[in-house]
């Protein structure tokens, strides 16, 4: 009981700091700007592909009709396509926004990776600037429905599998989205430091899914903690290498549109950031599977000791350790698996990849987020030990009330 008055010690204040940080720092709203009209910073509106119809290559490429956006195609073999191929023009319907019922055409290239067909979804940007034949242009497809549907059956498994801890888990998860949504992202839009915002937002968040996924207890306060300790390992850890390696944060045209749209946030800092938010929702899941499995190994032996808990759940925190950091690796390497190929396709050498600070990012994030895994199992492990070995002062007591009646039917049988 002393230790669980420890650690209650630590988690109460923890909690209040982490109120009075969502207090202090939470946003006004993010900032207004122009947009600028390039990647997603551009007016989007939904759209129907109303008519497809072949056309000559020449013929469309003669008539001034701009080709779909987005090709991916070069001149050259553009220019071959405009004089042997057979190309689209579609007609697509604007169906939201002030021009609802406006239709424009576009040009859809044969050899381009994304073709239109009659009865599509799509999403069209808008630019007010250009000419008026001009201004539409599809950008994408509307996938809204396909992933709406995926949700609601992972939605259904949890449930269906879970019951009352599959609802608890996705009530989490939605209150996770919203602190990210409500809080960290405006937050950080706001000018407030990146790690600061991280780190109380990821600390919120653990919080509220670990206690509502698994109840206010001793069990889930062990688990709270050894995740803290490696949250923190993480960002220490984080710290210190992407200053060392000289990351700047800003290697790709999205990173590079937040800095030209914001240049006062700290790109490191977001770099660092994404790494402890990353590395919670694994952390969760390690921490809280080494408590269970003390817990368990306790119930099943009262009698066993801090140090035979310890051995016990390390030997299953090995099993744990091997298969996350597997998947935390593959996770990020599948990630980047296209610019891999890039990489391979350009014969660059391992070092020479490594040494890139696109890859390099990747791996900073993977091996101090592994590191960080890695430590949580020892750590929570001995913590779940300690806490619930200082349960077993009942423990003793019970064992020699059960072998009381067979030392008392031993001594009537002699009696006898």
């Amino acid at each position: 009981m002393h230790l669980r008055k420890i650690i209650a010690a630590i988690l109460i204040p923890f909690a209040a700091a982490v109120l009075i940080g969502l207090a202090v720092l939470w946003p006004g709203g993010a900032p207004s700007h122009e947009r600028t009209g390039v990647g997603f910073d551009r007016q989007t509106q939904d759209a129907s592909v109303t008519k497809v119809v072949e056309v000559s290559c020449k013929e469309a490429g003669a008539s001034g009709v701009p080709p779909t956006g987005d090709t991916s195609t070069a001149e050259g073999s553009s220019a071959v396509q405009q004089e042997q191929g057979t190309c689209k023009r579609a007609t697509i319907r604007v169906d939201s926004g002030d021009d609802k019922g406006r239709t424009f055409t576009e040009i859809v290239q044969p050899d381009q990776s994304r073709q239109l067909h009659e009865g599509q979804k799509v999403v069209v940007a808008y630019e007010p600037s250009a000419p008026k034949d001009l201004q539409y242009s599809v950008t994408d497809i509307n996938r809204r429905l396909p992933m709406g549907l995926l949700a609601g059956i992972f939605a259904l498994a949890v449930v269906v599998v879970g019951r009352l801890r599959g609802v608890m888990a996705l009530v989490a998860l939605a209150i996770s989205f919203m602190v990210l949504n409500f809080f960290v992202l405006p937050a950080i839009l706001q000018g407030s430091n990146p790690l600061v915002v991280a780190v109380v937002g990821a600390s919120a968040i653990m919080l509220i899914a670990l206690y509502l996924c698994h109840g206010l207890s001793a069990r889930t306060s062990v688990a709270v903690l050894g995740t803290l300790i490696s949250l923190l390992l993480i960002g220490i850890l984080g710290s210190v290498f992407i200053d060392w390696a000289a990351l700047t944060g800003n290697t790709d045209d999205n990173t590079g549109l937040i800095h030209g749209l914001y240049p006062t946030i700290d790109m490191s800092g977001l770099l660092l950031a994404g790494v402890i938010i990353g590395s919670l929702g694994v952390l969760d899941d390690v921490t809280v599977t080494q408590t269970s499995a003390v817990w368990e190994l306790h119930e099943a032996n009262p009698s066993m000791g801090w140090r035979g808990l310890y051995r016990a759940g390390i030997r299953i925190g090995r099993d744990h350790i091997a298969s996350v950091v597997n998947t935390l690796v593959l996770a990020y390497a599948g990630a980047a698996l296209p610019l891999l190929l890039l990489f391979s396709i350009a014969q660059s050498s391992v070092g020479t990849v490594a040494n890139s600070e696109l890859v390099a990012e990747e791996i900073v994030r993977t091996l101090v987020g592994s590191i960080g895994l890695v430590a949580s199992v020892p750590v929570t492990t001995a913590l779940a030990a300690l806490v619930v070995s200082a349960d077993r002062a009942g423990a003793k007591p019970a064992v020699e009330a059960s072998a009381a009646p067979a030392r008392g039917g031993r001594g009537r049988r002699r009696k006898r």
